[in-house]
């Protein structure tokens, strides 16, 4: 497979796997870092740390919002639920890990 094919398909796979979680809206931030070691947030700090490499500028309210597909601050009020105690007593034994 040549340089720019393989590009090509990470690109696409990405885009699939943000529309994939965009439409997943019941899978929360904290379950995500507690199964997976990363989270949609995770995603949005990648995404700006690329454009960093390329000495882009993307500010994290814009990388989120790529990510998002809307402004976090309304996928939060929309979709996030308070994490519960079991949740944060996971998220903080697997923290180093993260």
């Amino acid at each position: 497979m040549d340089e720019q094919t393989k590009i090509e398909l990470e690109a696409a796979v990405f885009r699939r796997l943000v529309e994939h979680l965009r439409g997943r809206t019941d899978v929360q931030n904290i379950d995500m870092m507690n199964l997976a070691g990363f989270c949609r947030n995770c995603l949005s700090n990648w995404y700006a740390d690329a454009a960093a490499e390329k000495d882009m500028s993307l500010d994290k309210d814009a990388a989120r919002e790529i990510v998002y597909g809307m402004p976090y601050g309304d996928w939060k009020a929309k979709y996030q639920t308070e994490a519960t105690a079991a949740q944060k007593a996971a998220f903080d034994k697997n923290k180093p890990e993260h």
